[in-house]
């Protein structure tokens, strides 16, 4: 029987964060579904916030994250981790970006009324923070690559979840076991045909955790990223918002500002905003550019990005990158405390796959990877005063009957949600998808031992994109990242609830609307 103390499906900042701040007295145990830089956090382009620059402060900071959130943010979760933000940095400040006089250069980025966004390597934040963070790594920390975990495994009465059922590279099962078992899994933007995410964030953890009867809230609210690489209908990978906070201007086709007469803050408006106006030209017939002529050394500040566009035939001399918006972020996920703690004794959720109420209904830049390294630390913080029992071999053995049912095509799958719960919605679009997803009755499939790593992958996307629909179906406004064309304006009434949905297995599922409250 394979038990760690501390067993982290996922290798993003959050996990790492975790790993690296774990007493050495800890065995701990780290499964990822391929290689273990592969992630969204080592995707990331942009930097973290934190208040830190010359007349900054954490109120600031705070005000900017409940604003870009529309008020839907549980504001004692955004206190707590700004106000750890300063601290939370210092320990990497050897990789950030400096000026010629040694001081951190602070950027500025989309919602944020202050510069206040460190950098590493100029658009390398993410790759070069887990770079480090994998340096920090002790010996009591094993990590096993190429592992795909499908299934939580719960106690004889289901009141503890004490492992993760996974496969190998030669679809082979494998059965992990922990003290204490945590879901670092990322979010879900694979569900979209339009993503800067990583191939590997396809919502598998929210869905695991669902199914095993775990609280996931706020699953309406996906961040859409204004500005991705756009060829010939294709999304090729993020233009990062920092490009704009130099100066960067989005253009229609004709030289003409988008963004002008929009919103206040122009081009630097939040997220949802920007890629709502920049899809209502998409949807016009006209291709949106970056018009990117007036920064100066550009391949210098941006090298990651210049060499994405040379890669695809984008040359950056013509001062112009053709953009769309696709799936970035997802504000939802399983409901937590701040430690991390979810609805399952035994089980945590930690970094983008989990929903604390920081980010509200729409993240205001840079501030995800301040959330990975806060719940990090404080999850190991708790670890060690909470040692947890040791996980008996005593699960309840599933009914394994295999019901080799007709899965949704993965390809067709992100192009409807794309569609139909994508960056506008209505009711219409909603009910066809839901009605599409219904009739795989992918919640009620057992037996997954049998599927195959692709099958199963299809599955899990299935149960989340079920959890988007369901949830954006039933939330009557628009509010950040979830936009209804049939409800366009925010409703004071939705102010503070937020939507629970929970999976009661053969009873069915239940959805409850609630007034947003989190455990501290």
């Amino acid at each position: 029987m394979d038990i760690a103390d501390v067993l982290i499906v996922g290798s993003g900042v959050a996990a790492l964060q975790l790993a690296a701040e774990l007493s050495t007295e800890h065995n701990v145990k780290i499964l990822t579904k391929f290689g273990v830089k592969h992630s969204n956090s080592s995707l990331a382009q942009g930097g973290i916030a934190a208040a830190i620059g010359t007349g900054d402060k954490s109120a600031y900071h705070v005000t900017d994250t409940l604003e870009a959130g529309r008020f839907h943010n549980d504001e004692c979760t955004v206190r707590a981790i700004v106000q750890e933000g300063p601290g939370l940095i210092h320990p990497f400040s050897g990789i950030f970006d400096r000026d010629q006089d040694g001081r951190l250069q602070l950027g500025l980025e989309g919602a944020h009324s202050r510069h206040r966004i460190v950098h590493s390597g100029g658009d390398a934040t993410g790759k070069n923070l887990v770079a480090h963070l994998l340096s920090q790594m002790n010996p009591n920390v094993t990590v096993e690559e190429n592992m795909f975990s499908y299934e939580l495994l719960m106690n004889q009465d289901k009141s503890r979840c004490i492992g993760v059922k996974a496969k190998d590279s030669h679809d082979s099962v494998r059965e992990f076991y922990g003290r204490h078992i945590v879901l670092a899994t990322g979010g879900c933007g694979q569900l979209y045909s339009f993503t800067s995410n990583a191939e590997t964030a396809t919502g598998d953890g929210i869905a695991m955790a669902y199914l095993a009867g775990a609280e996931v809230a706020d699953m309406e609210f996906i961040q859409f990223h204004p500005t991705l690489l756009h060829i010939n209908g294709v999304t090729k990978g993020l233009i990062s918002e920092a490009v704009r906070g130099e100066g960067a201007v989005l253009v229609n086709e004709d030289g003409l500002p988008v963004m002008k007469g929009v919103h206040p803050l122009g081009d630097l408006a939040p997220r949802h905003i920007v890629s709502q106006t920049i899809f209502q030209w998409i949807e016009k017939g006209q291709q949106v550019y970056l018009d990117i002529s007036g920064i100066s050394h550009f391949s210098e500040r941006f090298p990651s990005i210049s060499a994405m566009c040379e890669l695809n035939g984008v040359q950056i001399s013509a001062g112009r990158i053709p953009v769309a918006p696709g799936s970035h972020f997802l504000m939802g996920g399983i409901k937590t405390d701040l430690t991390g703690r979810t609805s399952i004794d035994g089980l945590y959720a930690i970094g983008e796959v989990a929903c604390t109420g920081f980010h509200g209904a729409n993240r205001l830049a840079s501030n995800s990877l301040l959330e990975g390294l806060y719940q990090g630390k404080r999850l190991a913080q708790w670890i060690s005063a909470n040692p947890g029992p040791v996980p008996q071999q005593e699960r309840l053995e599933i009914d394994q009957t295999v019901r080799k049912a007709p899965l949704p095509e993965t390809r067709l799958l992100k192009e409807r949600m794309m569609k139909r719960v994508g960056i506008v919605r209505s009711k219409r679009l909603l009910e066809e998808q839901k009605d599409w997803l219904n009739q795989f009755r992918l919640k009620e499939i057992s037996g997954l031992d049998d599927y195959s790593i692709r099958e199963l992958t299809t599955i899990l996307m299935g149960v989340t994109a079920e959890l988007i629909t369901e949830a954006a179906l039933s939330h009557t406004e628009s509010r950040g990242g979830h936009f209804r064309s049939d409800f366009p304006l925010e409703n004071p009434q939705w102010t503070g609830t937020t939507l629970i949905q929970k999976y009661k297995g053969e009873k069915g599922y239940i959805n409850e609307y609630i007034k947003a409250s989190l455990v501290h």
